[in-house]
This record gives C-alpha cells, sequence and structure tokens, in this order.
C-alpha cells in the first residue's frame, strides 16, 4: 500500500480528519465533542470543508470495524497516524474519490474486496458493530437503520410562534423542511424534519426560542406523560432540559415543572433555555442526597424518569458509542436505573403516572426493568408501553406509562 494521494481533496482538510479519528480512537474522546474543537480552532473553513470534515469523520467512525477488517487491521487497539491516513483513502475510495490504484496494487485491492465479501457473512462485520452489540438480540433491521446517518429534526416553540410562521422563516432563509408526517408520529404537530441539516443553532430563530433541536421520538416521550394545564410534573433525570422545555408549551405554560439532575452545571444550562424559550413555570432542584427526593414524596401528577442508559438507539448521531461501550457498562447502568425506578417512583401522587424512558433498545434496559420494578411493587400498575424504532427513520427509544395506584 502506497502513501496517501489526497486527490482533489486539500492536504490540511485530510489532516484534520486524521487528527480527529486519533482523538476518538486513541483518547476515547466524543465525536461530536471533537469536531466541536475542530471547527474552533479553523474558523477560516468555509461550508463545504466543514462538511467534508464531518461526514469524513462520522462515516469512518460509523463503519470502523468493517474499514478495519478490509484494512487487517485490530478494530480494539490504538491507531497510528498512517493507520487513520488509510482509513480516510479507503473512504474516499468508496466515495469514488480516489482511484484505488494511486494506493493499491491490483492484487492487494482485490483481496481487500475478498475479505470483504467475506465479512458480508457476518452481521458484526457487515453492519460494523463489537460482537457483543450485535448479538445482544437488536433486530438486524434496526441495526442496519442505526447506521444511516442522524435526522435533523426541530419542534416549534408554541410559547412563542406557531407553525405557519416558522415555515415562513425557513422558506425565506431558503431552508429545506418537511412536516414530521410518519404512522408512529401522527400527534407530533410541530415537528420538522430539515433534511439539507442547516446549522440552526446560527439561526435567529433558534437564538430568539421559536425552534428546538428536538428528534421526534424524543417529542414523544414528552407527549407520552400525557400532561395538562395545571399539573405538577417532576422531570428528575432532566439534563439539559429538552423534554422539559417541551412538556412547558404542552402545558401551556400553566402548573410547575421540577427540573432535576445530579449535575448542576446542566441544570444551569436548562435555566437558560427556558429563559430562551419564555418557559416560566420552572424550578431546578439539584439531587445532591436521597433528600432531595424524600422532600418530593406524594406531590407529584406526573413524573418523567428519562434515566441513564447505555444509548444504543441513538447510536445514528453517536456512532463512536459502538467502540467504547462494554457488557460491563451496561450491567452497572442497568443498577442505576434499578435505583431510580425503586427510589423516585415514590414522588408520585396516588393516581399519579410515571414515564420511565431510555433511548436504549436492549430489553434489559427496558421492559425487563420495568416487569422486575412491578413485580417488587404491587402499588403500581403498567398503563402502556412502546418502542419507537429507528426503522421508523428516526432515533430509537422506549417509554412506559406506569400509575401509582395505592398508597
Amino acid at each position: 500500500m502506497q502513501q496517501l494521494s489526497t486527490n482533489k481533496i486539500h492536504r490540511v482538510l485530510i489532516t484534520g480528519v486524521a487528527q480527529n479519528l486519533e482523538f476518538i480512537f486513541n483518547e476515547k474522546q466524543k465525536a461530536d465533542k471533537v469536531l466541536e474543537r475542530c471547527f474552533k480552532a479553523n474558523k477560516q473553513w468555509g461550508k463545504r470543508d466543514r462538511a467534508f470534515i464531518a461526514n469524513a469523520t462520522y462515516e469512518i467512525v460509523r463503519w470502523y470495524r468493517k474499514h478495519c477488517n478490509s484494512l487487517e487491521l485490530d478494530y480494539t487497539t490504538t491507531r497510528t497516524t498512517k493507520e487513520c491516513y488509510a482509513l480516510i483513502d479507503l473512504y474516499l475510495i468508496y466515495r469514488n474519490e480516489l482511484d484505488y490504484l494511486k494506493i493499491f496494487t491490483k492484487d492487494e485491492y482485490k483481496k481487500l474486496q475478498k475479505r470483504n465479501v467475506e465479512a458480508e457473512k457476518n452481521i458484526a462485520l457487515q453492519q460494523s458493530y463489537p460482537d457483543w452489540i450485535a448479538q445482544s438480540g437488536i433486530a438486524e433491521r434496526e441495526l442496519i437503520a442505526l447506521n444511516k446517518p442522524a435526522t435533523l429534526v426541530v419542534r416549534v416553540n408554541t410559547l412563542k410562534t406557531n407553525n405557519k410562521q416558522v415555515e415562513n422563516i425557513l422558506s425565506a432563509e431558503n431552508i429545506k423542511f418537511e412536516k414530521v408526517v410518519n404512522s408512529h408520529f401522527t400527534a407530533l404537530n410541530n415537528a420538522y424534519v430539515l433534511p439539507t441539516r442547516p446549522n440552526i443553532f446560527g439561526s435567529e430563530m433558534f437564538k430568539n426560542g421559536l425552534i428546538e433541536v428536538q428528534d421526534a421520538g424524543s417529542q414523544m416521550i414528552a407527549q407520552y406523560l400525557d400532561v395538562s394545564e395545571g399539573m405538577r410534573v417532576i422531570d428528575a433525570c432532566a439534563g439539559a432540559g429538552g423534554k422539559t422545555l417541551y412538556i412547558a408549551a404542552l402545558m401551556h405554560n400553566k402548573g410547575k415543572i421540577i427540573s432535576m439532575d445530579t449535575e448542576a452545571h446542566k441544570l444551569e444550562e436548562l435555566q437558560k433555555r427556558a429563559k430562551r424559550n419564555s418557559v416560566t413555570i420552572v424550578e431546578t432542584r439539584i439531587i445532591d442526597s436521597s433528600k432531595a427526593i424524600k422532600r418530593l414524596h406524594n406531590t407529584a401528577d406526573r413524573l418523567l424518569l428519562d434515566v441513564p442508559c447505555s444509548g444504543l438507539g441513538v447510536l445514528r448521531r453517536n456512532p463512536d458509542a459502538k467502540w467504547k461501550l462494554t457488557p460491563e457498562f451496561i450491567t452497572e447502568i442497568r443498577a442505576v436505573q434499578q435505583h431510580i425506578l425503586s427510589n423516585y417512583t415514590a414522588m408520585l401522587k396516588v393516581g399519579g403516572v410515571a414515564v420511565y424512558a431510555t433511548c436504549s433498545l436492549l430489553p434489559q434496559e427496558n421492559e425487563m426493568q420495568v416487569q422486575e420494578f412491578l413485580l417488587n411493587n404491587i402499588n403500581y400498575e403498567l398503563v402502556r408501553e412502546n418502542y419507537i424504532l429507528p426503522t421508523m427513520g428516526f432515533d430509537g427509544f422506549y417509554m412506559a406509562a406506569i400509575q401509582r395506584v395505592k398508597e
């Protein structure tokens, strides 16, 4: 195999991708954070350059094991700079942006193609997953769907605007949009797909709180709570508050939402977002001890438990997680989920409903957790449960509505 030929791709962009890959594969840094830092350090890059860097980085990470197999590399070890360039070569060849004869001899490329044919017999190699994920019970069609690029979905903030106004602004800015029309998402009246993936965070619409970036499945979880005006709602694993903001809109800013998390910086971000969205009914509380939960026992009409999880349902937007997750982590996170489900549900009033949710597709994080909880807690009943699957066109989620029926 010869040295990289960048063909028409500017050398500095290739170097940028190679550096990103080293940070991701060798230092286990998150791909989105690596790209964010890369772009901040290279503000001179234009829109097309940034798109090339992002697409190349994500696609190589997404198909990492398959590419490593083609190049006879062990995907479980760290990568040299030379190997990172070889991965970029292969990416460019598969995109017809680089002539394979500039990198490989004909015999080398024939052997590579033969390895690719053999890989088609193994779903883990074919779809580029660690063996344990490929053998986890997730349906093959979902593994395939998780390898597609993530969809950009925005939600219209009905506290400040309406669909028509947002459609007019999008049209005026020549941004293509599609209403979310899907038999599984019929209730999402304010959700739009932006197929060209514009930099929406830099838009005046976003800065003024007219829209929020939120996947369709995530919006469905907020709707699953079935809230109404005047309710007292607790979002107990709120993070930066994406679902809190939508819940407030569904309640027409009437009632009370207590948003909780163990990390103060996330709640600070939630407060900033709430202000931008004109959400006025949210109070944030840090979970710094069990007392924070006990103070709220028997107070909630609705309780959202969007628990920490493996994130296997959102691999389309976080493909690097494939190479960081382990079976041991699943065991550890299940214990965290069990603790939250067992202890936080006491915040519900009798008659109140909790929604337990994950962005995982593993039964052991989802329905098995709910079944075990109900077996050990006879004062609660399952109302309904649902999966949002990647084959539906968006991220993967699980949600279960659980009602407290007795004291």
